[in-house]
């Protein structure tokens, strides 16, 4: 298999997420696998427990990272986050990049699922391209009112270049 870069954009919010090696970790909207990959490259005995809607979202994240699977820092699955039962009952971290969820409808029954399963010191990070600089407002304030209202501290976090905008929502 070639080797895949990592787009510049999913190696900021990874950094910005900073993983730790027993790190217990969601990543909602897997998609192509970019974020499992470096993720997954900072743990040891964690576990990365990536979700996406789609069938060939969570294919190419368990081919992209095969070896991840096979090791067991990976579990990948396909289920939409409404009907998701995290399997670990201790998330440190949740990531989601460009998940459209938590700013384009009401989302408290999801926010309220990741409030229970995320220990109070851990985070749930929602990362977004700002490519039209236009939404971003509507972004930062629908997302961080849907992490606010289920008891989350909110944060935001950018970068210039590459434009990406971050919420992080502190238990």
């Amino acid at each position: 298999m070639p080797v895949q870069t990592i787009p510049p954009r999913i190696r900021w919010a990874v950094d910005v997420m900073d993983v730790q090696p027993n790190d217990q970790v969601l990543e909602i909207g897997c998609g192509p696998g970019a974020g499992a990959e470096v993720i997954c490259s900072r743990l040891e005995t964690g576990r990365l427990f990536a979700i996406d809607r789609s069938e060939s979202g969570v294919d190419r994240t368990r081919r992209r990272n095969a070896k991840h699977v096979e090791a067991g820092r990976l579990v990948v699955r396909q289920i939409d986050l409404a009907t998701l039962r995290v399997p670990v009952k201790r998330l440190n971290k949740v990531f989601a990049f460009n998940v459209n969820l938590f700013w384009v409808r009401d989302c408290d029954d999801e926010v309220a699922l990741l409030h229970e399963r995320v220990v109070p010191g851990g985070a749930v990070y929602l990362f977004y391209e700002a490519n039209r600089p236009e939404l971003v407002p509507r972004i930062v304030e629908r997302a961080s009112a849907a992490l606010g209202k289920a008891g989350f501290r909110i944060s935001i976090v950018d970068q210039k270049a590459p434009p990406v905008i971050g919420i992080v929502g502190r238990r």
